[in-house]
């Protein structure tokens, strides 16, 4: 049997050049959102966390002075590398590893960013304490993700497709869920934002090499879902949805004597 850890590498690994190109990845308000956040930082260090292809450290590396793409799949690290160098930006280093385990030392970093990884993390608490760790005192954690909604009905039939899709998902979390963990962990929210995010069906099961037996019971899922959950989700005939997306930018706080 494979490893939660082998399984992320087997998922992603064969798919690293796609996720340069999808449109869901490349593209987004946040990105913009995240760029303007670090237009004052020149002299900032930071960490990208489940850089995958490497949208966000791209959006980032312009205005900081480094930035560390970090990622457990070596082929998304090759397809950053590459990247990286056609778009001439020599402060992007790459690094691969475990979120739960970070090569780094104390109070390395001016800010920890992660955008559509955390719903692959198996252990959210020990992998924030890890974030704190290396984040210098009064550091910046960004925090974007898909999210799941707040009514058990709707949150079963996200994770239920999720998992299907993809079978290295562990949890997407609702934003109270996320308010909790990061404030347990030592963390003081300072902005929070909710979106939805539009998903094409083919592309999305295309992208992920989903299997054609777990397609046929995702669009099954979808066509005789509950009224309300397909309301809520925008399914559309072709079994394209909308899915939400969370925003959280959190500060180191500091330690409570």
């Amino acid at each position: 049997m494979t490893s939660h850890t082998g399984k992320v590498q087997e998922q992603f690994g064969s798919v690293a050049a796609a996720y340069l190109t999808s449109a869901v990845h490349s593209q987004g308000a946040d990105l913009t959102m995240v760029a303007e956040k670090f237009s004052h930082a020149r002299n900032a260090d930071v960490l990208d966390l489940g850089c995958g292809a490497g949208h966000l450290t791209f959006a980032i590396a312009p205005r900081v002075r480094s930035i560390v793409a970090f990622d457990l799949s070596s082929e998304m690290l090759d397809v950053v590398r590459g990247e990286a160098e056609r778009r001439n930006l020599p402060n992007i280093t790459t690094k691969q590893g475990r979120v739960g385990e970070l090569p780094f030392e104390d109070a390395t970093f001016d800010s920890v960013c992660t955008r559509y990884s955390a719903h692959h993390w198996t252990n959210v608490p020990h992998a924030l304490r890890e974030i704190r760790r290396v984040l210098k005192p009064d550091g910046t954690f960004i925090l974007i993700d898909t999210c799941a909604p707040t009514v058990p009905l709707l949150d079963t039939h996200l994770q239920a497709i999720e998992l299907l899709r993809d079978g290295s998902h562990v949890r997407n979390y609702t934003h109270a869920q996320w308010d909790e963990m990061l404030q347990a962990q030592g963390f003081k929210i300072q902005v929070h934002k909710l979106w939805k995010i539009s998903i094409d069906f083919n592309c999305w099961v295309q992208r992920m090499r989903t299997p054609p037996l777990h397609v046929e019971a995702l669009r099954s899922l979808w066509q005789h879902a509950p009224e309300e959950v397909r309301d809520y989700f925008h399914v559309a005939e072709d079994s394209s949805f909308q899915q939400d997306s969370i925003f959280i930018e959190s500060k180191r706080a500091p330690v409570r004597s």
